[in-house]
């Protein structure tokens, strides 16, 4: 008899789950945004990257609690430093930018301005004209 019962549990557990039972699939994590919506910069301070929301105008840094005004590039200017020689980028219309390595001020000259919007967009081409 007791051999009876226990092939009746075996069986039971090689039938499987019930009639009708079905696991559910888990749910990938959806993130708070979309990737493609997410952009990087350095941390002016600590130098590391931070990631923020595209279109965000400030982006606190999680490590040195900095807080980072976000540029787009039409924003920012390029300039070397007048000392030793690294690239440099500022927010146009700063008359000035420190060196991070070696903090010597380079004036940013009338060559570094941005120029008026108007010239930034160009002329419209005309259309072609056929004779």
């Amino acid at each position: 008899m007791e051999n009876k019962e226990a092939k009746t549990d075996q069986q039971q557990e090689e039938e499987g789950p019930p009639p009708g039972w079905q696991p559910i699939p888990p749910q990938p994590p959806t993130p708070t945004q979309p990737p493609s919506e997410m952009a990087q910069m350095v941390c002016g301070s600590c130098r590391q990257l931070l990631s923020y929301p595209r279109g965000a105008q400030q982006a606190k840094c999680s490590c040195c609690e900095t807080v980072n005004f976000v540029l787009e590039a039409h924003q920012v200017g390029l300039v070397k430093c007048g000392s030793c020689a690294v690239l440099l980028m500022y927010p146009y219309g700063a008359p000035s930018v420190k060196c991070c390595s070696c903090l010597c001020v380079t004036e940013i000259g009338a060559h570094n301005r941005r120029p008026p919007w108007s010239v930034q967009q160009g002329q419209p081409t005309p259309p072609n004209t056929v004779h």
